[in-house]
């Protein structure tokens, strides 16, 4: 463990290294494994493999979402209250990482079959999952939180973006490419294990790099209401966050759609949508680059976004017209370039939020702004489980018929399709009126040079 002042720094000492950003994206590998394994296999793992009825699973999961939009702002406004030797993060991170990755596994642990014990299975798929969720919000709010206190300045945000989502995209490709291939050779609970121990040794790992601002323990404290009515107020961060919860929506239905649009749309091996989902993630990762190189360091974030979400948009479609694995792959490498623009510039626009919020208030409120945007973006995956339930019903699906109905086939195109591309639709109309732009964004980040400039030569801590 570090020595407090490792921990601890001033504000006129933020400097980081090269080293310091590969440990701390280090972090987004262990953030990334369970949710994106929870997006993309659950509801396979649920419904096909253990026979839970749909609608079932897709209730549970609405359920799952709510409670997920409940504690993420009071996990966030904790966070910014807590108050340690160690600083406001950190701690949760060093303590909560390892339960975090149990509960991940014990999702994968179920003891009962949907076809003999729908109740019991139903019962331990709630405990397990609400469980994992308050975990979850705990560690994944404290790393996130960091990321603006840590990196004050655009071109030192967009490097470590690009890093972290090096880690995001590994992390995709082992929690949504890889559990039902490795579920196939060694179960899944001994799956779920073997990621859970992945989730913490790279959460514990980063904690290497990481740091806090002293002065961030003396802030003031505001009350969870004040708190919250601050954020909803907050133009730039209710526009921000409502496209991104679209961007949210749109992965989250090509995740958990995947395994039944290669099983009985394209009709091959669920496994196959490893396969998908891997050309997806390794190009994104080979696009994060040029993104940042031709695009964000021409652009402001919000054209960059514009951009990235017009291509993710007209990426989804082709799904619908894909007839065999190799029409899904180039769809998939089509929706790979955009979603690297919609990665690198994610929690680089939000950092600009909370630095505008620092302006007009002189406080620092990371938790709570990284809270309440997990709470809003939790409505993707609730939206994605309705329409999942609803589409799964309109068309016919079944697990417990030996044989499906030919609509099936259509309705799970029509699912990895339409919803995401109206998704994307509804995020470039949003960010026309996201006003943290142009001449409103040069002057904030002004303000905060201007200020850091004065402790500096004031020697101010």
């Amino acid at each position: 463990m570090k020595s407090i002042a490792n921990l601890l720094v001033s504000e006129a000492q933020i400097h980081t290294t090269s080293a310091q950003r590969w440990w701390y994206a280090l972090g987004n590998l262990g953030c990334a494994i369970p949710y994106q394994a929870v997006g993309a296999v659950l509801l396979f793992f649920y419904v096909d493999v253990q026979k839970l009825s749909p609608v079932w699973a897709a209730t549970v999961m609405t359920g799952y979402a709510i409670y997920n939009a409940v504690n993420n702002p009071v996990m966030g406004y904790l966070s910014d209250r807590t108050k340690t030797r160690w600083g406001r993060r950190i701690p949760y991170i060093l303590f909560g990482s390892l339960p975090y990755a149990i509960f991940f596994a014990l999702l994968f642990l179920a003891p009962f079959n949907g076809a003999d014990q729908p109740v019991a299975l139903m019962i331990w798929f709630i405990l397990a999952l609400l469980l994992f969720e308050t975990l979850a919000t705990v560690v994944q709010t404290a790393y996130y939180s960091l990321l603006p206190e840590m990196f004050s300045e655009y071109q030192d945000r967009t490097a470590v973006a690009v890093r972290m989502n090096i880690f995001m995209t590994v992390g995709l490709i082992i929690g949504a490419a890889l559990p039902i291939t490795i579920a196939s050779l060694l179960g899944w609970p001994l799956m779920g294990l073997i990621l859970g121990l992945i989730t913490a040794l790279a959460l514990l790992g980063a904690t290497r790099g990481m740091f806090e601002r002293g002065s961030s323990l003396n802030a003031p404290k505001v009350p969870l209401g004040q708190a919250i009515r601050a954020t909803f107020v907050n133009r730039s961060f209710i526009t921000i966050v409502i496209a991104q919860t679209m961007r949210h929506f749109a992965t989250s239905v090509a995740s958990a759609g995947l395994a039944f649009y290669t099983k009985y749309s394209l009709g091959v091996d669920p496994a196959s949508s490893s396969i998908i989902l891997g050309t997806i993630f390794i190009v994104a990762t080979l696009a994060l680059y040029p993104w940042k190189r031709f695009l964000a360091s021409r652009f402001e974030p919000r054209t960059t976004l514009l951009i990235a979400y017009t291509l993710m948009g007209l990426s989804t479609i082709p799904l619908y017209l894909a007839q065999n694995m190799l029409g899904a792959l180039l769809t998939a490498a089509f929706m790979g370039i955009a979603l690297a623009g919609l990665l690198l510039m994610g929690d680089v626009t939000l950092s600009d939020v909370i630095d505008e919020d620092e302006v007009k208030t002189g406080q620092r409120r990371e938790g709570m702004y990284f809270g309440m945007s997990g709470l809003i973006i939790t409505l993707a995956y609730a939206l994605s489980s309705i329409v999942f339930g609803w589409i799964s019903k309109v068309y016919g699906y079944d697990p417990l018929l030996v044989e499906q109905p030919a609509s099936v086939a259509l309705g799970f195109r029509v699912f990895m399709s339409f919803p995401p591309a109206i998704g994307s639709l509804f995020a470039i109309l949003t960010l026309l009126f996201y006003p943290l732009h142009g001449e409103r964004l040069s002057s904030v980040k002004q303000a905060l040079k201007e200020k850091a400039e004065t402790m500096k030569f004031g020697g101010v801590e």
